[in-house]
């Protein structure tokens, strides 16, 4: 089996951009270089706690509103979540990206969040697919399969199950190897 760092290749070909995690309660995120440099439009934030605003800058003015709704409502109800919303990078180009992460109460009670973004665009023809319509499209298997292994593992973190966090951490490795393959 290999370990993330091996897997960073793979894992760059699937699209990933980058990884979060957020503190609700300080109301901030923190986002690597490369979720800083396309979703906050400024690679020097990599790191930095910032507000949610800043984070997700970069977002398309169009897909704001609903977004930022949704990441409210998980703030305050914990969960899984997922949503593919655009950005608009430092050139104008709009890129399709997925976020999919968790939020759980740490062992104090305070939401805490991880999760990461997906560059989804060369899974988008050129005409624009509103929000209203993705939740008209039938789940697709193994996202939904994803979603409930996150939720098991936030569970299983919860618990204070480390050796059953290491299976759901195997599992979701599979699954997004198998979210890779499609795409190649």
């Amino acid at each position: 089996m290999q370990s993330i760092a091996e897997a960073a290749p793979a894992l760059r070909a699937a699209g990933l951009v980058g990884v979060w995690n957020t503190d609700v309660v300080a109301g901030k995120s923190i986002l690597d270089a490369g979720a800083a440099a396309l979703l906050a439009g400024n690679i020097g934030l990599a790191g930095r706690p910032i507000p949610l605003e800043v984070a997700l800058g970069a977002t398309h003015p169009d897909d704001k509103a609903w977004l930022f709704a949704r990441i409210r409502r998980v703030r305050q109800m914990g969960g899984v979540f997922s949503a593919e919303f655009r950005v608009v990078t430092a050139t104008g180009d709009v890129r399709w990206v997925l976020n999919r992460g968790t939020l759980a109460p740490d062992t104090s009670g305070a939401m805490k969040g991880l999760g990461a973004y997906i560059d989804t665009t060369d899974s988008h023809n050129t005409r624009f697919v509103s929000a209203g319509s993705l939740a008209q499209v039938g789940e697709d298997p193994l996202a939904h399969a994803a979603d409930r292994c996150l939720e098991t593992h936030s569970a299983l973190a919860a618990g204070g199950y480390t050796n059953l966090r290491r299976i759901t951490e195997t599992l979701l490795l599979g699954i997004g190897r198998a979210l890779a393959q499609r795409h190649t």
